[in-house]
This record gives C-alpha cells, structure tokens and sequence, in this order.
C-alpha cells in the first residue's frame, strides 16, 4: 500500500507500506481513500518543516481535505451507509471542554486533527490508499457530487464557518479578500447561498480570472484599482496580510462585519484599525470549522461549478510536481492527488 510521507524540511517521499490492521474496533471503518487535496499547511510542512505551532518531530503522512468510499458497512446514527458509498471525512477530533463555548467545539484546546503534527505521536493524514476512520466523523456525499469535489467540502467548510460567524451573508454585499483557494471557495459559497453581490479581490489576474467560473462574482485587481469604500455588509479576510486587512476596515460598511479568516503570521504588523470605532465595526476571527461541513455538502450539491477551484490532478506516484505547482498561485488553485 502507497503513502507519501513528510519527513521534515524538503523532504517528501513516497513509501510502501503495510497493509492496515482491519480488526478494528467497532467504533472505525476501513475506508479506500479517492482524492486529498494539498492544503497550504500541507506546503508549510514541507517548506519550512512547520505549520503553525506544529512541528514534524516524525514522518508525517500529509492530507486533511479528502473523499473515499466504504470498504465495509457501516452503522451510524440509526442509518446503514453500505460498502460503496460515496464518503468525506471531518479531521477534527475535539478536545477538552469549555463549558462557556459549548458549540464552539474548534476552538476546545488538546484537539486533534488529520494530518497534524502538534502533538506526538502525529495524527496521520490521508494520503495513503486505504485507512481507519472513526465513524462519527464519516460523512456520506450526495448523490449528485463527484468523490473529486467531495474532496473540497473540508475547505469549503472553512468559508462556511466564517459565512455563520458573520451571521450569514443572504441579501448581503460581501467582499472576499484574497483568491487563494479557500478565497474561492468562500466566495463560491456566498455567491450559491444568496449574497446581493459578491467581490474577490487578489494582487494576481490568475485566481481572479478562476473566480468567475463560480458564477456571477465581481473581481478586482488591487494593483490596478482600489476597493470601494464603506460599501460592504461583509468582509471575509482570506489572506491574513496586514495590507488587506487594514483594505478590509476602510471597505466596510458602517455596522459591518470583517471575519478574519487568513492565519496572521504571529509578528508585529501594521494595521489601521482607525474606523472600528466611527463604524461600529464587528471584527471576528475565525479557526477551522464545527458542523459546517454538512453545509459544505449542501452547496456543492447546489453549485456543481464549485468544483472549478480544483485546477490540477496528479496520481500519487506523481506526489512530487503535485506539490511543485500546488506552491504556484499563478498556476493553480486547489491540487487533488488522486489514490
């Protein structure tokens, strides 16, 4: 069995592997794994042996964003998912409790997630051929989406969430700041559920021009013009630069809504904040996802152009170049490895 594996700074590779143990307990499913996406901490991984506060201290088998099918039956919840269904997975196992953020389960400390290196051992991720899945976190596609856009309902998800934290975006003009793929998907998002209009910003025409394939979204080149403003209900900050975010204070309509979506990079930054007062500004941020996932499934069931964001496919024993390009923003958006 195939897996590819980081093992610290520039270094991938891809390794045979045992066969999975399948006497499991009654609480996992064996699934065969169909398409992963290479997330940007995925890249982080592999650049700089780092994603965050996660450090590769072992070889670490990269993927969180994936879809499958069945190998087995499976019980859940008082419905029958038989082999062969058509599967995604939510990576989030949740931590310790806080009583006073009950339905905020993705921010509980101690988590665990696919394809993390925080803690040791490192929870594995799925680029491998098969795996072992717990089945609370098994998620059926529908019938009308594909297994390769299955695999974009984990960052799809992420849009999701920070479309819920603004407290939805129907009838709202929202601006996305950043054409990155999870730019894109949340644009898409916005766009299907029923902003009034959406706006994608980006310094390079590349993701711009991919964004129009999600249906009727305005782009706009910020080296070129500049963004209107005190006109949006909604800004979704989807780069984390400090330059966007402070675009993102002056776009903002008064008693707007900025969601801070792009990872800020843990250093001393300049960012004016001088209209959160005079606008009565609500500025958020937003980590990973809860149960947004399933409204992932519902949107690319809705608008089957969401699955444009993924622009390349490669095999796995092409792991190599599929990162290559997946690190070029000119050349691509989402990048599947295909199992």
């Amino acid at each position: 069995m195939k897996a590819v594996y980081i093992n610290g700074k520039e270094d991938i590779v891809l390794r045979d592997i045992d066969a999975i143990n399948e006497s499991a307990n009654q609480d996992k499913v064996l699934i065969e794994v169909k398409y992963v996406g290479i997330c940007g901490s995925d890249l982080h991984y592999l650049s700089e042996g780092i994603s965050g506060a996660a450090v590769i201290r072992e070889p670490l088998i990269p993927g969180h964003e994936l879809s499958g099918i069945l190998l087995e039956d499976m019980k859940h919840n008082g419905q029958i998912l038989p082999e062969g269904t058509k599967i995604t997975v939510h990576p989030a196992t949740y931590g310790e409790k806080i009583d006073r953020l009950p339905h905020n389960p993705e921010v509980w400390p101690n988590g665990s997630y696919l394809r993390s290196a925080r803690y040791l051992p490192h929870k594995q991720g799925a680029m491998v051929e098969k795996m072992l899945v717990d089945k609370a976190q098994i998620l059926a596609l529908p019938q009308n989406v594909s297994l390769k856009s299955g695999a974009l309902a984990e960052p799809l998800s992420v849009g999701m969430h920070a479309i819920n934290l603004a407290g939805g975006v129907k009838g709202k003009k929202v601006l996305v700041s950043g054409a990155g793929p999870i730019g894109l998907l949340a644009a898409g998002a916005a766009y299907t559920i029923g902003a009034e209009s959406v706006t994608i910003t980006d310094m390079l025409n590349e993701p711009l021009e991919r964004a129009k394939d999600l249906g009727e979204i305005d782009t706009l080149n910020i080296k070129d013009k500049d963004v209107p403003e005190d006109y949006y209900d909604v800004v979704l900050e989807c780069s984390g630069a400090a330059p966007a975010i402070t675009t993102g204070f002056k776009a903002v309509n008064i008693g707007g809504t900025i969601i801070q979506v792009g990872n800020i990079e843990n250093e001393k930054a300049s960012i004016n904040l001088g209209t959160i007062n005079v606008k009565q500004v609500t500025y958020r941020g937003c980590y990973r996802f809860n149960s947004e996932i399933e409204d992932a499934l519902k949107v690319l069931d809705e608008n089957e152009k969401i699955g444009s964001v993924v622009t390349q496919t490669y095999s796995i024993e092409d792991f190599k170049e599929a990162f290559e390009i997946a690190g070029n923003s000119r050349l691509s958006s989402k990048v599947m490895i295909k199992l």
